[in-house]
């Protein structure tokens, strides 16, 4: 039975955050698993290579596409594609109606490309182009990394039309930097004559790894003063962030392109699963409400929501002095800012480069599983 029955989600979608779902693999959109997320008040689906070599990894959900693909001479890289490409074409038939009823702005579905291309700009490009056309759905995002050589990529795909999620910002100065990619993308879609309508973007905040690696030098330090600053980062951080999005899209400069049919750039609250046991897990939902928002949840993180959040209306619009007062406290007390937001960017990439490399080996090895059965 399909069950419609109101959510904390949809309260959520009142306040103004679209809750989407951090999480895709096979058996959740054959099962109907992904439907009855939907049905509960989930407006969207991301992915990233950690996902995918957990989903494929597991269970034999996709042993008879790798067969297929063994048996068509399939390499491993054309196969990882294939299969990631199939699952997320299909999710986002799944939420086809979020995205007609809501105009575009939900029912989305995040792919990623290919992370070894995060410091190649040209590349990115390709890839994300390729993406799009493969998936062929009006309701994809291709996820391209904010690193340095990502902003032009960004700047690149969206003035050719592709909508782009922003994936891996965890500093101020680079988030201005991704508003500036989009503002600069959207320019140029224009000049090509392009309908500034269809080009949508997310630029996607990390939070609870910032507090994961602050409390960590925090707890090193170890002085009352800096003890007590912890679990306190993430929030302050994502709350400014929202402020210098506040900020740009109250420009002139914005203005202008929303007269021409231009759509927000929302920021989209991710790494919202708490790291530290200790913390309420729902810090990251009910501390990041506001309007024109997405908080992007693993299922853990989403159920806990469900259950127990208690939401208290806006908890951002107005809190600035007090999470700017974090972030000079903690350079008081002896951390870096700077060097805390390199480190994670810099993480990050790694982290995705380890989970596609792992994933490669996992579709290798049933390629060759296949072969061998021959």
């Amino acid at each position: 039975m399909t069950n419609t029955a109101r959510t904390t989600l949809h309260d959520l979608a009142d306040a103004g955050v679209s809750v989407w779902l951090d999480d895709l693999n096979r058996p959740m959109i054959s099962s109907g698993e992904l439907q009855s997320y939907v049905d509960r008040g989930v407006l969207g689906v991301t992915t990233n290579p950690t996902i995918f070599a957990s989903a494929l990894a597991e269970g034999d959900a996709y042993s008879e596409q790798v067969r297929e693909l063994a048996a068509d001479g399939a390499d491993v890289d054309d196969a990882v594609f294939a299969l990631t490409t199939d699952d997320v074409r299909d999710a986002c038939d799944v939420l086809r109606p979020v995205y007609d009823r809501t105009d575009g702005v939900d029912g989305r579905v995040s792919i990623e490309v290919d992370p070894g291309a995060a410091k190649d700009t040209e590349r990115t490009v390709q890839i994300a182009q390729q993406l799009w056309e493969t998936i062929d759905r009006p309701n994809l995002f291709i996820k391209i990394p904010a690193t340095v050589e990502g902003l032009p990529a960004i700047t690149q795909t969206l003035a050719s039309g592709i909508s782009v999620n922003v994936t891996l910002i965890f500093s101020l100065d680079r988030y201005r930097g991704v508003m500036n990619a989009y503002l600069t993308g959207l320019e140029q879609a224009r000049e090509q004559g392009r309908d500034l309508s269809a080009i949508h973007s997310v630029a996607s905040f990390f939070v609870s790894r910032v507090d994961g690696e602050i409390d960590s030098r925090l707890e090193e330090i170890g002085t009352d003063e800096a003890l007590a600053l912890r679990g306190r980062a993430g929030l302050a951080n994502a709350r400014l962030a929202y402020q210098a999005f506040e900020e740009v899209f109250g420009t002139p400069r914005w203005q202008n392109l929303a007269d021409d049919g231009a759509r927000l750039q929302r920021p989209l609250w991710a790494s919202t699963g708490v790291k530290n046991p200790d913390y309420q897990d729902t810090m990251y939902v009910t501390g990041l409400v506001a309007p024109h928002t997405v908080n992007t949840m693993p299922g853990k993180t989403l159920e806990a929501t469900v259950d127990h959040a208690e939401l208290q209306g806006d908890t951002v619009t107005g809190t600035y002095e007090e999470a700017q007062q974090v972030l000079d406290d903690l350079e008081r007390v002896g951390v870096s800012y700077a060097e805390v937001v390199e480190q994670l960017e810099n993480e990050g990439v790694d982290k995705f480069e380890k989970s596609w490399s792992e994933l490669l080996g996992t579709v290798q090895d049933e390629l060759d599983k296949a072969e061998g059965s021959k």
